[in-house]
């Protein structure tokens, strides 16, 4: 990397997962918008014709004339090989394929648990960091031998756990994760400070600013200001006169399909429970809850207005996807290039030298920057972006009564974590049992029995010591 005028040419970054026929084409598109940085992407996939693929639309991007960033793609064989001398690494993978992911989500239906994403938490996040976790070892490893000097960025999910792998395996790698959750509950307040008269037009995201606590995909905003106006009260005023209709971002979200739907009746019911703002969307948050709450049955979901993202619809939506990456490789469409709402380039900007900022970014409580939260334990709060240097800002305590929703989650990610490096079904019929959406929901031997055929329905992507279960 050097440094021209206030650029950072020649950057080296690994894209771990370069085959994505999604988060890919976001990054190419932010990267092409952003003109103080250059260098080479290095795309590596276990589906190396998915790579091939994305170097041609990556490259097709670059050479155009409005891209301002410029960047050569080529496809890596091998992690060492995407991994040598790199500045950045960036993993974003698929742990397995949908069908596993059908296993994850659906399969605990049978006892009545409904999960409405099935990434994080839940019989379905907990199945799926059993077969994420020892990509996640590999990974960390590989980054330990050939770039332990680089800055990690991970988009995978579950993310918490993604992160806690990395630094179990190389305790100094300087990785952390990026999740845009935060940012559409930002999106939710300008809109809502936009419906009370308070500001004329549109309202910048950027210019509210938040305390952020948690962990991922169940962070909470103790604080919120927009250009010296205390938001929490605007909030707690708009829920008492909307609380049964929502509130309505449909214009923000047009073309995103009906699996999606969220009118955020559940962040505002948490606010009248617990005092604080919620900072995800409803299909996350609600997966932390006790299952009685919001997802007890499908009808129930639709009375809170979200939606159960089918892994059905997953599939067809990956066929329309990989439709679409045959348009861009032969040029019968373009990517669009827009700014896509996302931070991971701003950060690499700043960690580059060049500016400072403040994002929410999860990683270990280290600095007790959420003091009632165990040290190591993966956490989500917000972060100063500077020249190689992350500095996590102290977001004080989490009052008891989230404190309690949180802690039985961050028992699960040292359990999980040990049950997958150690192939222990029992500790994963344990975290089953501790996770709110199953506990009291099925009797233990139905949950044992379920365990055991969920397993048994990732098998193809664990360990063999796990096929003996």
């Amino acid at each position: 990397m050097k440094y021209d005028n206030n650029k950072a040419n020649g950057l080296q970054v690994a894209y771990i997962g370069g085959g994505s026929r999604g988060w890919a084409w976001t990054f190419m598109t932010d990267l092409a918008l952003e003109g103080s940085l250059s260098g080479t992407i290095r795309l590596y996939d276990i589906d190396r014709e998915a790579a091939c693929k994305n170097e041609i639309i990556g490259n097709s991007i670059s050479e155009r004339e409005e891209a301002i960033g410029k960047w050569e793609y080529t496809v890596s064989d091998s992690l060492g090989e995407a991994l040598t001398g790199a500045d950045f690494v960036v993993i974003s993978i698929l742990p397995g394929t949908f069908d596993e992911m059908e296993v994850d989500v659906h399969m605990p239906e049978r006892l009545g648990i409904y999960q409405s994403v099935g990434d994080t938490a839940g019989p379905g996040g907990i199945i799926r960091a059993l077969r994420t976790i020892p990509m996640f070892v590999e990974i960390a490893e590989a980054i330990k031998e050939y770039a332990p000097n680089a800055w990690v960025i991970n988009y995978t999910n579950p993310m918490s756990l993604c992160v806690k792998t990395l630094y179990h395996v190389f305790p100094q790698i300087k990785a952390f994760g990026c999740c845009h959750e935060v940012f559409g509950t930002e999106q939710v307040l300008a809109g809502i400070l936009e419906h009370e008269g308070y500001a004329d037009g549109k309202t910048d995201r950027h210019e509210i600013h938040v305390n952020v606590l948690g962990i991922n995909h169940f962070t909470w905003f103790d604080y919120a200001s927009w250009r010296g106006i205390d938001i929490i009260p605007v909030y707690r005023a708009y829920i008492e006169k909307h609380f049964e209709e929502g509130f309505d971002d449909s214009e923000s979200r047009k073309g995103l399909n009906k699996n999606f739907l969220c009118k955020h009746r559940v962040k505002f019911d948490l606010f009248d429970r617990y005092g604080l703002i919620a900072a995800a969307g409803d299909r996350h948050l609600a997966e932390f809850m006790p299952g009685e709450m919001y997802l007890k049955d499908p009808e129930t979901v639709e009375k809170w207005g979200f939606a159960l993202t089918s892994v059905k619809w997953r599939k067809e939506d990956l066929q329309a996807r990989l439709a679409r990456s045959e348009r861009l490789v032969d040029g019968r469409e373009q990517v669009e290039l827009k700014p896509t709402g996302e931070e991971g380039i701003l950060l690499i900007k700043a960690l580059c030298g060049l500016g400072q900022v403040i994002s929410n970014v999860n990683i270990p409580n280290s600095a007790l920057q959420i003091r009632n939260l165990p040290a190591g334990a993966v956490v989500e709060t917000n972060a100063v972006f500077d020249r190689d240097v992350i500095r996590p800002i102290s977001a004080g305590a989490l009052p008891e009564s989230v404190y309690d929703l949180i802690r039985p989650h961050t028992e699960n990610h040292k359990r999980v974590l040990k049950a997958a490096l150690t192939c222990d079904i029992d500790l994963v019929t344990e975290a089953f049992l501790n996770d709110p959406l199953v506990k009291g929901r099925a009797s233990e031997k139905d949950v044992e029995s379920l365990v055991k055929d969920m397993v048994r329905g990732t098998a193809g992507y664990l360990p063999e010591r796990w096929k003996s279960f």
